[in-house]
């Protein structure tokens, strides 16, 4: 007893005379990001465990906010018949406590983009985001002060940035997500907000820059699709790789001392959530399974068998010469005519292994592809063919969605090289590059409107418009079925040394 007593006034010393301690505030963040997946993948993620994950901690936390980082409508097998609006279906019956929009929220447009707004039933942040004259997109809110308890919240919200580049916005306008921050965080600071929340998707290097900037207590974030935790003593960061593998969760023990001026002080716990052995949420497995039998009847058609094994997971498509790069290209190349085919490595988006014998499907295919891009042929000099090639190669420091992936080109790139000097060889059909010559390139019409950065394309003639075009998927899809057989694997046209 006398020591327990000594203990306590010892602890009350730390506080000055005119001090009162509030007392202990725990607080419960729950991270989602990034989920294109409907239903669990090798047994982990999908909605349906999502939703137990978020169900529990919310029934074992008074204190809690369950927060989506973005990257949700699209690319899902269902929205390139929907536009993503069976994602909002999901999400309605998910109910995060706030969801923050990715890039790929305006895969299919401003029109959709707001109308999935409309049909939501949560909150939705984007401080950045701004309809064409400035004004606030309707039903969509900049930030939220949140108390729990002594202490108040300030939760800022930050869609993608560069969404104009990745995806289609339309008119839509968005700002600089630190300097966003910056302005909405002292904002929420004079409210009385005693810790900011940074809920943004953004890439790692705005990531780098929101701690920097120390605007926010905590940044939870989406983009990178990794598992990603860090905490510098002041300032806390997480991502929770994609399609709800892994939840982050980061348990806030917050002192707060009040008297001539009040002190804050707190400490966070992180708790990564495997949802392996997550038992799925009943009424979101069932939806899940209606989506499902709708897709099975159209999708589970077999298109042609491969005889090679090969994959299209991302480090794959945007780390290198992919074997699933080399047959999409020569699909496209076959379909058009055309001299070479360049295709971005962000296309890909199924994340699979595909087994020697393994028959393709239409599924497969549309999981591959599914953004509905169609394909364009543009008429481009050897000189301009080699600025786009050289601007695809520029950025192999990061496993970039712009990495091509081509047909009918022999390429010889030194990583040594400065970036737009890395090409010591371009060879077109087994001929040196001819620098004046004009050259027929089928592509995908994202890169030709500057996505993933190839403004320089935009330049360039159509000779194949959009609307003319057809989607890149049917290419494929009669690619397959006319060939019965195929045997992808990496045959040398990129070669990185």
């Amino acid at each position: 007893m006398k020591l327990a007593t000594a203990s306590l006034l010892g602890a009350l010393a730390l506080f000055p005379a005119n001090a009162a301690w509030a007392g202990k505030t725990d607080i419960t963040l729950l991270l989602v990001c990034d989920t294109y997946s409907m239903g669990a993948q090798d047994g982990r993620g999908g909605y349906a465990k999502i939703a137990s994950v978020a169900s529990a901690e919310r029934a074992r936390h008074p204190n809690f906010l369950f927060v989506h980082a973005g990257d949700a409508y699209s690319p899902t097998l269902m929205s390139g018949f929907d536009q993503g609006d069976n994602v909002v279906d999901l999400l309605n019956l998910l109910k995060p406590d706030l969801f923050v929009p990715g890039n790929h929220e305006y895969d299919f447009g401003a029109p959709a983009f707001r109308r999935h707004v409309a049909d939501s039933h949560f909150p939705i942040l984007a401080a950045n985001l701004s309809e064409a004259d400035g004004a606030p997109v309707k039903g969509v809110g900049t930030s939220k002060l949140l108390s729990y308890g002594e202490v108040k919240l300030g939760v800022v919200g930050l869609t993608a940035q560069d969404s104009p580049q990745k995806s289609t916005p339309g008119d839509l306008r968005f700002a600089d997500t630190v300097e966003t921050l910056k302005t909405e965080a002292a904002r929420l600071r004079e409210k009385g907000a005693d810790l900011i929340v940074a809920v943004a998707h953004a890439d790692r290097d705005i990531d780098r820059k929101i701690i920097e900037s120390r605007a926010a207590d905590v940044l939870l974030s989406g983009d990178d699709h990794d598992l990603w935790l860090e905490y510098d003593g002041r300032a806390v960061a997480a991502e929770a790789k994609q399609d709800g593998e892994f939840l982050v969760a980061i348990d806030l023990s917050v002192d707060v001392a009040t008297g001539d001026k009040r002190k804050v002080t707190w400490r966070p716990n992180f708790r990564i959530i495997d949802t392996a052995a997550t038992e799925p949420d009943a009424a979101l497995a069932r939806r899940v399974a209606e989506f499902d039998l709708l897709l099975s009847k159209e999708l589970d058609v077999p298109l042609g068998v491969t005889r090679t094994a090969f994959d299209s997971r991302s480090i794959t498509v945007r780390g290198g010469e992919a074997a699933i790069g080399d047959l999409y290209a020569d699909a496209i190349r076959a379909a058009t005519g055309a001299d070479v085919a360049l295709l971005n490595g962000g296309s890909f988006r199924g994340g699979k292994s595909y087994a020697a014998g393994e028959a393709i499907t239409r599924r497969d295919v549309l999981k591959e592809l599914p953004f509905g891009n169609k394909t364009l042929v543009l008429e481009m000099s050897g000189r301009e063919l080699r600025e786009a090639l050289e601007f695809g190669f520029s950025n192999l420091e990061k496993v970039s969605g712009a990495f091509p992936q081509v047909s009918g080109l022999t390429l010889v790139v030194d990583r040594d090289a400065p970036p737009g000097a890395r090409l010591s060889s371009i060879r077109v059909d087994g001929e040196a590059l001819d620098e004046s010559k004009r050259y027929k390139v089928a592509t995908n019409d994202f890169l030709y409107r500057g996505g993933d950065g190839y403004s320089m394309l935009s330049k360039a003639p159509l000779l194949v418009d959009e609307r003319s075009a057809k989607l890149i998927a049917n290419d494929v899809m009669v690619f397959l079925r006319a060939q019965g057989e195929v045997a992808p694997a990496v045959s040398g046209r990129i070669t990185l040394r």
